[in-house]
């Protein structure tokens, strides 16, 4: 889960996970909850336990995710030829980018987000970026399939993917963004450089210099 505080005090949450008390009063320190994101086909599963607790919000849903789980109260889905879902916070949907689904290779549909005065790219599933602080299982699974202490996909989200121009134009649309920061749902925070490494990850993941 990635806490986005706007320029008006508002709070995005992106990827929401179980809610408990402990983070409901951490999050109301910090501002009013005013936007639940489910970013991508898959990252949606705690959503609708955050609207049921914090009504009054906007449960913003990746495209197709209505039609994935229409018993979702989604109140709005998030439009590709939009760029801005508040203050401060600006997004691309990551086009053409496919995973190794239950029923075979299947669309992600993410949204990638930035936070402008943060300087911070906001990923969920198109890379990942894992190091000695995880678990030796980890460490030995992502140095064979990807994104062992370098920000990529995996192999399989390689294979995955037929369609590298639409990635192209998708991951030229990011590298536009002025950030430093990188936050993923899954690996560590990359404090410096995530731009550059950005970049270097998708190099070697469509074959050629962007």
């Amino acid at each position: 889960m990635t806490v986005i505080r706007l320029a008006n005090r508002e709070l995005a949450i992106i990827s929401p996970i179980e809610l408990n008390d402990a983070i409901a009063l951490s999050l109301n320190k910090l501002g009013t909850i005013r936007h639940i994101i489910a970013p991508n086909l898959y990252h949606y599963l705690f959503a609708a336990n955050f609207k049921m607790h914090y009504p009054d919000t906007i449960f913003w849903a990746a495209p197709g995710l209505n039609i994935k789980k229409p018993e979702l109260a989604i109140d709005r889905t998030i439009q590709g030829n939009a760029n801005s879902l508040g203050d401060g916070l600006e997004y691309v949907l990551f086009d053409g980018f496919r995973t190794l689904g239950l029923s075979g290779f299947e669309l992600v549909n993410e949204c990638v987000f930035f936070h402008s005065v943060s300087r911070t790219l906001i990923l969920t599933d198109i890379a990942f970026h894992f190091d000695e602080s995880f678990p030796a299982v980890v460490q030995l699974a992502t140095k064979v399939l990807g994104g062992y202490k370098n920000l990529s996909p995996s192999l399989l989200e390689q294979v995955a993917t037929t369609d590298k121009e639409k990635v192209k134009e998708s991951v030229k649309k990011v590298l536009d963004w002025d950030f430093e920061r990188v936050i993923m749902a899954h690996g560590s925070i990359i404090e410096n450089n995530g731009k550059q490494q950005f970049k270097e990850g998708y190099e070697r993941f469509l074959g050629h210099v962007l």
